[in-house]
């Protein structure tokens, strides 16, 4: 097998543009990789628009196990990548392992594992997408180590590795240098957050709402929402509730309004909507209201008093017993939390 390309953390510091090298196998959604991708080649427009003249963000590499270069994806789409295992002697700053096929019983392939156990020592950061933790896991990379990956196969990660403690609900999990993310789009998140530690949260934003995200979410955020619930609820008499209370958070949310907005009883409301959205009226106002006052608090810097008062909760005071329900924690230290989690 090749050596491991040459150091680029420990040899040359953060002399830009950073090498990225995102190691795709078969088998996998090709938005593991595409999407990452389109983050850190974006960062790199966002930032020439502010600063025009200066050095590219990343120089970001296509990695495949194929000789020739080709990503098979399950889909049926192909990708032909920027380079093969086999021959690739570049920098590498960060390695992303994007996920590939994984079914239970079945071994991973051998010849990507050796060369992450081979190459990971020498990069300054390791992430994986989806079910690319399979193939951290499998090189001995995430013993003793928090990590996550797809719901989906979260309870086989930690079946296969006992000595991992997954944590399958959060988007994207850091762990020292070592850094895992959900499935699918949360590979952008992931993205996103590598973004914000190189080159701070606005350029991070910038990135996020040129590509019309709807939101930068942090890792510890739920791979499932009262958000998605509302987007897969339909259009029906309480689907058309649910959006309104997305959008009025801050009004008066009782059973009795929402009926009327719905066009129903009260009580006929209440159970219709309990059965379509999963959770009582009351509850789903409460899931909302915390979404988006921990999104105003990740994002923005108004006022706790501010805060309460735009997501119905009223007053600070009633926000903070809230979070410490909850969260076991202020709406003060989530903040603080939240945006020094990802700095060196």
């Amino acid at each position: 097998m090749k050596q491991p390309h040459r150091t680029y953390g420990r040899k040359h510091g953060r002399s830009l543009p950073i090498p990225v090298a995102i190691l795709s196998g078969s088998g996998e959604l090709l938005i593991d990789i595409v999407g990452p991708h389109q983050v850190f080649t974006r960062a790199g427009a966002e930032r020439a628009l502010r600063a025009p003249g200066a050095p590219d963000c990343y120089r970001v590499r296509v990695l495949s196990d194929d000789p020739d270069g080709i990503v098979r994806s399950r889909t049926g789409l192909g990708l032909i990548c920027t380079d093969s295992i086999d021959s690739f002697d570049g920098e590498i700053d960060t390695l992303i392992v994007a996920g590939s096929a994984v079914s239970s019983g079945k071994p991973l392939d051998g010849k990507l594992v050796d060369w992450i156990r081979l190459t990971a020592p020498s990069v300054r950061r390791l992430a994986s997408v989806c079910t690319g933790s399979f193939l951290l896991a499998e090189a001995g990379l995430l013993e003793r180590r928090r990590a996550t990956t797809h719901w989906r196969y979260a309870s086989e990660l930690a079946r296969r590795y006992p000595e991992t403690t997954v944590e399958p609900d959060a988007i994207y999990v850091r762990d020292g240098n070592v850094y895992t993310s959900a499935g699918v789009t949360a590979g952008m998140d992931l993205a996103l957050a590598l973004v914000e530690e190189d080159f701070g949260r606005d350029l991070a934003l910038s990135v996020a709402r040129s590509m019309v995200l709807y939101l930068k979410r942090p890792g510890g955020q739920s791979q499932f929402s009262a958000a998605l619930r509302r987007q897969s609820s339909g259009v029906s008499p309480v689907g058309r509730a649910e959006l309104w209370i997305h959008e009025h958070l801050d009004e008066e949310l009782s059973v009795e309004r929402l009926s009327a907005i719905a066009g129903m009883s009260p009580r006929n409301f209440a159970r219709v909507f309990t059965r379509e959205a999963g959770t009582t009226p009351a509850k789903y106002v409460q899931e909302l209201r915390m979404e988006e006052a921990r999104r105003r608090l990740e994002e923005h810097d108004e006022t706790i008093e501010g805060v309460a008062a735009a997501c119905g909760f009223g007053s600070a005071d009633s926000l903070q017993r809230r979070f410490l329900a909850d969260l076991g924690t202020t709406p003060s230290e989530y903040r603080h939390r939240f945006t020094t989690a990802l700095r060196p």
